[in-house]
């Protein structure tokens, strides 16, 4: 196992199994009983190979690299030319290889999949971070995640500058309109799920209306998320809000309009589009000899 970062390390246990997991699954998607070209390869040989990015991209997902050329080798010596979360211009050498043949280019793929998945991720974050600097606006995600990928995406996120919403259903409390309408209305599930969390677990509701967001607020509501609503109404909500509650932006938001939600005062920023609609970052491995 190689040494973690310290932004790795404050997921706690959970990401380290989810990174075995997923290399595990990975390889045996890939391998399954055999790889048949492998074979093509000498036994013994040994070959260094470099990694090249041919993209501007924040690179991410280092140890999830490393960990499938190590699953296959556990000889093999990776060595990164730049830290986690850097951003390197097109055609940087990021890392080098050292493996034997076989097994090194068994694990190319899978290594470089999870490579150009992260640093997509990271990247298309620390771009909307940069769009709302001098606000107080932070950049969040949501569990609009690839399955299977949660941790590991919510990870590169952070990598990026973005902070995470809620990991999970059981890490928090988010109300939204189907709760509320099957609980009987926002007075009576803010008071069940005040009731219910214990002081870990963070509430908070969904309003579609100024009207809502009032009723929350005067319901106990210290975390609310305005869907969908216009620059004109989160002015509004801001003001309304008088700092009563964390208010977070969510809905219709990309390059063109993040800049304008962060000025109207909001606290948070949720963006769906950091983990679902991305486009991979361009990774190239070559064999040296």
């Amino acid at each position: 196992m190689s040494a973690r970062n310290a932004l790795f390390l404050s997921f706690g246990p959970a990401l380290e199994l989810a990174l075995l997991k997923n290399v595990h699954d990975a390889i045996a998607e890939d391998m399954g009983n055999t790889d048949w070209t492998g074979l093509l390869v000498p036994e013994d040989r040994w070959c260094t190979a470099q990694l090249l990015c041919r993209d501007q991209a924040v690179v991410c997902g280092q140890d999830w690299f490393t960990e499938v050329f190590r699953a296959l080798c556990p000889q093999a010596k990776v060595q990164w030319l730049v830290a986690e979360g850097d951003e390197v211009s097109p055609n940087t050498v990021v890392c080098t290889i050292d493996a034997l043949a076989r097994p090194l280019l068994t694990a190319e793929r899978s290594a470089m999949n999870y490579l150009q998945l992260l640093s997509a991720v990271a990247t298309r974050t620390r771009h909307f971070v940069k769009l709302v600097e001098g606000t107080k606006a932070s950049i969040l995600d949501t569990r609009k995640t690839l399955p299977g990928m949660r941790l590991a995406q919510k990870y590169a996120v952070r990598v990026g500058g973005g902070e995470n919403q809620r990991l999970a259903l059981y890490d928090g409390i988010l109300i939204k309109e189907n709760h509320i309408a099957a609980a009987g209305g926002i007075p009576q599930v803010l008071a069940h799920a005040h009731s219910v969390a214990p002081a870990q677990v963070t509430v908070q509701i969904e309003v579609e209306s100024l009207a809502e967001l009032e009723l929350a607020l005067k319901s106990g509501a210290k975390s609310v998320l305005l869907d969908n609503f216009d620059l004109h109404m989160m002015r509004d909500a801001v003001a309304m809000a008088q700092g009563q509650a964390i208010l977070e932006a969510s809905g219709g938001v990309n390059e063109s309009t993040v800049q304008a939600i962060a000025q109207t005062g909001v606290d948070r920023i949720s963006i769906g589009s950091l983990t679902k609609d991305i486009q991979a970052v361009d990774y190239s491995l070559r064999v040296q000899g």
